[in-house]
């Protein structure tokens, strides 16, 4: 009976499914791909519109095998890349999944260096016309748009790295001929790069080639301008790179301390463990307003809150520096005290235990200096760090840890007062 068809119909597929997930699982790629065939001619058979879900499934299989598959070959994925576009759309594929389809082949492509087959993609992948238009197919097609946008971009950098590297060397005639290629490549990137930074969204890459046109072609006001929105605009998620590039458009346009304190601030309070955070703990330590100096002291402690920052030389330094000037001049005691309330728990044993002295004093030298001295500011001449790095410095006959030595014990009252 129809009845009972369909039912074997599912079971066998269902068996079919299962054996290549097994097979995956236990990544034997052979088998698995030869029970995708017989899952694919299977479908093939099956002329009923209500089965959409495996049009998907076995474009995300398929792709996993491809990728892992030992005679795999870019051909044999373009070949079921295409399949997988004509079986979508007689399968009824739902737009956004094809688009995705086609996205994933244009990043294959582009890892293989095949640029302009990747471009091809992109541009038949706008023409497709299928279905009901709704907001979010518009959306993905813009997606599409900017990816070609991208490549369009690409093509434009290397006009301009012509122009800029051999300018000299090329007639009158190639220069404008290269200057033109430049111009409509700026233009067709420029239009789609725009149109997709405009929806809610994390855009790093689109934002950047974006600004480095405007840049490029000197419209600093309409780069600040999107590099303000991606940063600030609510609708947008909160996003740490947004504040990144804008900081840096502003250092290159030689603003003033005040704007790329700004926005250094708000990217610290997203990420405190950014490796900007050295500079902007720079600027606020060198600051005459006393706030600020305050804030750069925040800075550096909460960066070596991650263990990531451990052992940056730089790091250290830059709060040994700005330590010691407090313990010599005896003002603003409160600032290392209140900071270091929150953490004498738990620094001594993640920072300075004899282990990492000796560690640190064997691999670097220049940092078990650094860090002996902000130990034995914040814990004392007795802390066992401090005790060790200093020792193999004086028995090393190295100058600058005699003196290291000399200052702690002058001002290990100071310290005393720090740390209890």
């Amino acid at each position: 009976s129809s009845y009972e068809h369909k039912l074997n119909f599912k079971k066998s597929k269902e068996a079919c499914l299962s054996y290549i997930q097994d097979a995956m699982l236990q990544k034997q790629w052979e088998r698995a791909a030869e029970f995708l065939t017989f899952y694919v001619e299977s479908l093939e058979k099956d002329y009923s519109r209500e089965h959409v879900g495996p049009s998907e499934m076995i474009w995300r299989i398929g792709t996993e095998i491809l990728c892992h598959h030992s005679h795999s070959s870019m051909k044999e994925f373009n070949c079921f890349m295409e399949q997988m576009k004509t079986f979508g759309v007689k399968r009824y594929l739902k737009a956004s999944i094809l688009n995705a389809v086609c996205l994933e082949h244009v990043f294959h492509l582009l890892c293989n260096g095949q640029i302009d087959e990747a471009y091809q993609n992109l541009s038949l992948a706008e023409s497709w016309r299928f279905g009901e238009q709704t907001a979010i197919q518009n959306k993905e097609m813009k997606l599409i748009q900017a990816y070609r946008g991208l490549l369009d971009y690409y093509s434009w950098s290397k006009q301009k790295n012509i122009l800029l590297e051999h300018g000299k060397c090329l007639d009158g005639f190639a220069d404008l001929s290269v200057e033109q290629e430049m111009h409509n490549c700026f233009r067709k990137a420029a239009v789609n790069l725009k149109e997709i930074i405009k929806i809610p969204g994390v855009w790093d890459l689109f934002v950047k080639c974006y600004v480095d046109l405007l840049e490029f072609y000197g419209d600093h006001n309409e780069a600040r301008q999107v590099l303000n929105e991606y940063a600030y605009n609510s609708k947008f998620p909160a996003n740490p790179n947004a504040h990144v590039y804008l900081y840096q458009f502003l250092k290159r346009q030689g603003e003033s301390k005040k704007s790329l304190i700004s926005a250094l601030k708000i990217l610290h309070d997203i990420v405190p463990s950014h490796e900007l955070m050295i500079d902007f703990n720079t600027m606020l330590r060198k600051s005459k307003k006393r706030k600020r100096r305050r804030l750069g002291l925040e800075v550096i402690f909460a960066v070596l809150d991650y263990a990531g920052w451990k052992e940056n030389v730089k790091a250290w330094s830059c709060l040994a520096r700005q330590v010691k000037q407090i313990v010599i001049s005896e003002k603003h005691l409160g600032w290392i005290k209140k900071e270091w309330s929150s953490r004498k728990d738990w620094w001594p044993a993640f920072h300075f235990s004899r282990y990492l002295a000796k560690r640190n004093w064997q691999e670097n030298e220049s940092l078990s200096y650094e860090k002996a001295l902000v130990a034995g500011i914040l814990l004392g001449k007795d802390c066992k760090y401090f005790k060790y790095v200093s020792h193999q410095g004086c028995k090393a006959q190295v100058k600058r840890f005699r003196m290291l030595k000399k200052f702690v014990n002058r001002h290990n009252p100071v310290c005393l007062r720090i740390s209890g």
